[in-house]
């Protein structure tokens, strides 16, 4: 029981797998911030756009739905 124990304290493969995952993970989140950081003004002009849209869209519908009631 101690030798397994002992060897599995030893060995250090898995940690070679962690260090990658580590490091692409780091790496990955590197790329987002820099990729996503000029295009978040253009992110945000659109769903400005999308919430102005929408709202149009409702009140129409609302004046629509009075016309019917009038």
């Amino acid at each position: 029981m101690r030798r397994a124990v002992s060897g599995f304290v030893k060995d250090e493969s898995g940690a070679i797998t962690v260090d990658w995952v580590v490091l692409t993970a780091a790496i990955v989140g590197l790329n987002m911030v820099i990729l996503f950081a000029p295009a978040r003004e253009g992110l945000v002009n659109l769903m400005v756009t999308i919430g102005e849209t929408m709202g149009i869209v409702g009140d129409v519908m609302q004046d629509s739905n009075n016309l019917g009631n009038g």
